[in-house]
């Protein structure tokens, strides 16, 4: 056997062998070295200092995508503000003068979501990662693509990408650094938006390198896709949506995003980091992580509880987590408003942590009246991206007032002079990305690496129709039956049209990172163990219409009532009575004094037809998109409910209108 041969077959073990034999073997020489590519500057850092996984991770990273100079992020202020002052020049960002330090940032129209059909979980058999389809049916529950097969689209993208460019090296903490239930991941980039994006969002910086030492880590590799010298393009914002692709490696913790520079697309410590790939380590060690708000409730007695709460993108996370209660006494506290990892301590009690370190909101329709806190909290140190600009310095995006006397609208756009009409001033996922620390509501706990104990957790999502304000699950299996067919409007977040009803369950629908069946197993399984004290399960629906097509609950800071409702039921309070559907309140137990007259009625009347054909759709759902991969446990639940609604006499069942 010739010397070719066996270097070719020795580098292929080790390095993807759909690359040229030439580069497997640099690759394989460097890595053993863990050398940079010769011609590729350290311009910040010191490279000889990173714990030597780190250095070799980088070092492949860079010999494959070739940029001209690597930069060591330590995320203090003033590399932030080179940085800033970088993308100012470059275009990217502009100044908006009336704040400190917020800036407005303008993505070229083909960047503005989360591609979920362009996101992939990569494992070896396609089971482990999606649930099995009914023939003929397309799956809803997430992407698989063998991990050969995606080696070979990746080949086609990184070689050669950051030529021209900068890779920045952020070493990131998702959770308190230090702390056992946090977990660190390194991020290659060669966008600077990111860099200063995750620095906001994450605890990124020297400390979290120094704790790292040679542990583990999340590998993290993104690039916009377009090397220099750029295409010419009107748009100063780099990406390459024709070849967008966001890949998974659950079982190597990787993470590999091509081609896009926004949002959970290229922030990877956010959906593809905290969600997708902390939900199979959850699995694997014994926890869970999941797309939830966190936030703490304290009544005018000043007893506290923590509450988890999951509702797909745009259904009013953020907007709960940072509510201003209308009952007098009553307080709200935030830990986070996105994302939690949960746990189960020694003494049995669930408890829970907001990995991340800033919020990434939704900004039309958040406004004094629907967040006040929101508003509060962006007003320093903000990156807002496709929102509109005022002639004046300010930000202006759909639900805030016009600006008033003379001053001028710029639209996300760039169209001077905009005025309202048949376009939109602001992109409907138009975000702000600011830090926690500005947040004037945050817990005294949110940074406990203990976590918070959860008392209860709520579900729920945009039902125009036949769901109530709130009901309670029967039990932990009954709740897990009730996350598992959630519904709601689909959302501006990504790429499906709105107005949409469609499945959301755990509002982990884009999100989870292996076969759904087998997730649901695992939140079952926890509930089989004696030893653990579970939460309440409820559900919630804010938006449910009249037959006008007005909302029947009037929402946002009000929704306290329901949490106070929710609080005496952790307390163990006789305000239920059974429905075929849950727990619902008895007659009078939600106060709604002084809201005048609501038609409590018909918000929480439960349609006997509604609901019958609700099961019919929720079966059809189990059968096309889980087969055999739904437990049985769940299906159990499913008949349950329909048996219930078959034997009943009454065609609707309601709670009579008085109120406390």
């Amino acid at each position: 056997m010739s010397f070719t041969s066996v270097i070719s077959r020795f580098s292929s073990a080790v390095v993807a062998p759909s690359l040229p034999l030439t580069l497997r073997c640099s690759l394989l020489l460097r890595r053993m070295a863990s050398q940079l590519p010769a011609g590729c500057s350290i311009i910040r850092g010191n490279f000889d200092s990173l714990p030597v996984k780190v250095q070799k991770y980088v070092a492949d990273q860079a010999e494959v995508c070739q940029p001209d100079n690597v930069y060591i992020c330590d995320g203090s202020k003033e590399e932030n503000e080179s940085l800033i002052n970088q993308l100012i020049e470059d275009g990217v960002l502009t100044k908006l003068n009336k704040y400190d330090n917020c800036f407005l940032a303008r993505t070229d129209p083909r960047d503005v979501a989360r591609v979920e059909s362009k996101t992939y979980i990569c494992t070896k058999e396609k089971r482990e990662s999606v649930p099995q389809t009914k023939e003929g049916a397309k799956g809803q529950l997430g992407n698989w693509m063998g991990e050969s097969m995606i080696q070979k689209e990746l080949d086609k993208r990184f070689p050669g990408c950051m030529k021209g460019r900068t890779m920045y090296v952020m070493a990131f903490s998702m959770g308190p650094v230090g702390s056992p239930v946090s977990k660190i991941g390194i991020q290659v980039t060669d966008s600077p938006y990111v860099v200063c994006s995750m620095r906001i969002m994450t605890r990124m910086g020297d400390n979290v390198m120094k704790v790292l030492d040679d542990g583990d880590f999340v590998k993290c590799l993104h690039s916009v896709g377009v090397p220099k010298p750029e295409p010419p393009s009107q748009y100063a914002w780099p990406c390459n949506p024709n070849k967008t692709l966001i890949t998974h490696f659950p079982h190597d913790r990787e993470i590999k995003s091509f081609g896009s520079g926004y949002g959970g697309n290229s922030l990877l410590g956010k959906k593809c980091f905290a969600l997708r790939i902390a939900s199979t380590i959850g699995r694997d060690e014994g926890w869970l992580a999941e797309h939830m708000l966190i936030m703490a409730v304290t009544n005018p007695k000043q007893e506290k509880k923590y509450f988890a709460a999951a509702f797909p993108s745009a259904c009013g996370k953020t907007n709960l987590a940072m509510m201003k209660p209308t009952l007098p006494g009553w307080k709200v506290e935030c830990v986070g408003d996105d994302i939690a990892w949960m746990w189960f301590d020694e003494e049995g009690q669930l408890r829970a942590i907001n990995p991340e370190n800033g919020f990434f909101g939704v900004a039309p329709g958040t406004s004094k009246k629907t967040n006040p806190v929101a508003m509060d909290t962006c007003t320093s140190g903000t990156i807002f991206t496709n929102v509109a600009e005022t002639s004046d310095g300010d930000f202006w995006w759909e639900g805030l007032p016009l600006p008033q006397g003379d001053v001028s609208i710029t639209s996300w756009l760039g169209e001077k002079d905009w005025t309202p009409g048949s376009t939109k001033g602001a992109h409907p996922n138009s975000r702000f990305c600011t830090p926690i620390s500005n947040c004037p509501i945050m817990d005294k706990d949110w940074e406990n690496p203990k976590g918070v104990p959860i008392s209860a957790i709520l579900f729920g999502g945009r039902r125009p129709a036949g769901v109530p304000l709130v009901y309670e699950a029967f039990n932990w299996q009954h709740g897990v039956f009730i996350a598992s067919a959630m519904s709601s409007e689909a959302t501006a977040a990504a790429e499906h049209k709105a107005k949409t009803v469609m499945r959301d369950p755990f509002a982990m629908r884009p999100f989870f990172g292996y076969n759904f069946g087998k997730y649901m197993e695992h939140w079952l399984n926890l509930g089989k163990n004696p030893k653990l004290k579970m939460p309440k399960i409820f559900h919630v629906n804010w938006f449910r219409l009249n037959e006008n097509g007005k909302f029947l609950w009037p929402g946002f800071g009000e929704n306290c009532r329901v949490l106070e409702w929710v609080a005496r039921r952790c307390n163990g309070e006789d305000i239920v009575e059974s429905s075929p559907i849950g727990f619902i309140p008895k007659n009078g137990t939600i106060n709604t004094e002084g809201l005048g007259e609501l038609d409590m009625e018909q918000l929480f009347s439960i349609p006997k037809d509604y609901w019958l054909e609700e099961c019919q759709s929720v079966r059809q759902y189990y059968d096309e998109q889980l087969g055999e991969d739904l437990p049985q446990e769940v299906s159990d639940e499913l008949n349950a409910l329909e048996s219930r609604l078959q034997v009943a006499c009454q065609e609707s069942f309601r709670i009579p209108t008085a109120g406390v």
